[in-house]
């Protein structure tokens, strides 16, 4: 953890009233930088962020970079086949090792030069030879907690000592109960878009937690759904909204199964449809943007009906995702306004954003605490 200025949060705004009472986060918890910094280190740094599936590093050697929580992350396929994540910073100067998927035998630094070992291991060192004090075995790469589940890859920026977040087999529980039937760990990577958005982090992931808004900014998207059976649960640490498709045939459905949302705090959302999965990761860049890493897997890539299929979905997959950036970009200048601070909740359609923002005063609770 790093000091700087933390807000001022009154005791007040940390209460978590049942949904029927609550109010919404006060607007400067959307516009304010004090609170992006706090953002990334009491609340990404220590949670769980899924970092995208074992799809996407086959073979020994394979890798890919992204950034988490303000951080260059690295995920690889170590020599032994062990899925692995490391900070993408070399330990010389700061520089990075990868900069786009690709696979090798070795990580060199682009900067100066320096290779590490698939292990995180310092290799090489070039132009040291008259170095004094120097220990090879001290400047390996900067390991991050990484683990798998059905396929998907979870990782966590703060040490285990430190993290106050729990396991993450608590935080997934009963997922893989109600969805192992899908056997998504056999998915298959079919590509990934990134969408810049003019809105504060949280704006976008309250606008993904409530259905209340579908009818007026996704009509199409409405059509496919049975609004009127729009369900939403709430577990610990995620939230489910599901519904049953209103059309026997369409696109997201082939006349069986469920549209499944899946919230996991912090930041991560597995959309689980037939025969795929969208993965977004909502990436916080400063209080007034974020990045949203939409990724896309599936049972059939290869064939020329499952490329057909994947190009559609893709293509109409983006059309919600501009309706809801310019909704989110929309609000966000609302929020800035004089005109607001605080909404309420309706306890019908928003228990799910209710329950993300209570999760949120925990963890702005346990970090001033410490």
């Amino acid at each position: 953890m790093k000091n700087f200025p933390t807000p001022d949060i009154r005791p007040s705004d940390l209460e978590h009233p049942p949904v029927e009472r609550a109010e919404t986060i006060p607007s400067a918890w959307y516009t304010s930088p004090e609170f992006h910094r706090l953002d990334l280190d009491a609340v990404l740094a220590p949670g769980w962020q899924c970092a995208g599936h074992i799809s996407r590093i086959p073979n020994p050697g394979d890798a890919f970079p992204l950034q988490a929580g303000g951080n260059p992350v690295l995920i690889l396929r170590d020599d032994a086949g062990q899925v692995r994540a490391f900070f993408n910073v070399c330990r010389h100067r700061g520089g990075p090792l990868l900069q786009q998927p690709g696979s090798a035998r070795f990580l060199k630094c682009l900067y100066h030069g320096w290779t590490y070992r698939l292990d995180g291991s310092l290799r090489g060192v070039p132009h040291f030879d008259r170095a004094e004090l120097f220990d090879k075995n001290a400047f390996g790469l900067s390991p991050i907690r990484c683990e798998v589940r059905q396929g998907f890859i979870w990782i966590c920026l703060e040490e285990a000592s430190r993290a106050p977040h729990p396991p993450l087999d608590e935080l997934l529980i009963g997922i893989e109960a109600r969805t192992g039937h899908l056997q998504t760990e056999k998915l298959h990577f079919a590509g990934e878009v990134i969408y810049e958005v003019a809105c504060n982090w949280k704006v976008y992931i309250d606008n993904y937690l409530e259905g209340y808004h579908i009818p007026h900014v996704h009509p199409e998207l409405c059509d496919l759904l049975s609004f009127q059976d729009y369900k939403t649960e709430c577990a610990k640490w995620h939230s489910l909204q599901y519904s049953p498709f209103r059309q026997a045939e369409s696109i997201y459905s082939d006349g069986s199964g469920e549209a499944w949302y899946y919230f996991v705090y912090p930041n991560s959302m597995l959309n689980i449809l037939p025969g795929r999965v969208q993965l977004n990761r909502i990436e916080p860049v400063d209080a007034a943007h974020c990045r949203v890493h939409f990724e896309y897997y599936y049972d059939d890539v290869s064939s020329e009906a499952g490329k057909k299929k994947h190009q559609e979905d893709m293509a109409y997959s983006d059309k919600v995702q501009q309706e809801d950036m310019e909704i989110c970009e929309a609000v966000q200048l609302g929020l800035n306004s004089r005109a607001y601070d605080r909404g309420r909740f309706s306890p019908k359609m928003e228990t799910a954003l209710h329950h993300f923002q209570g999760l949120l005063k925990q963890s702005y609770a346990r970090f001033l605490t410490l």
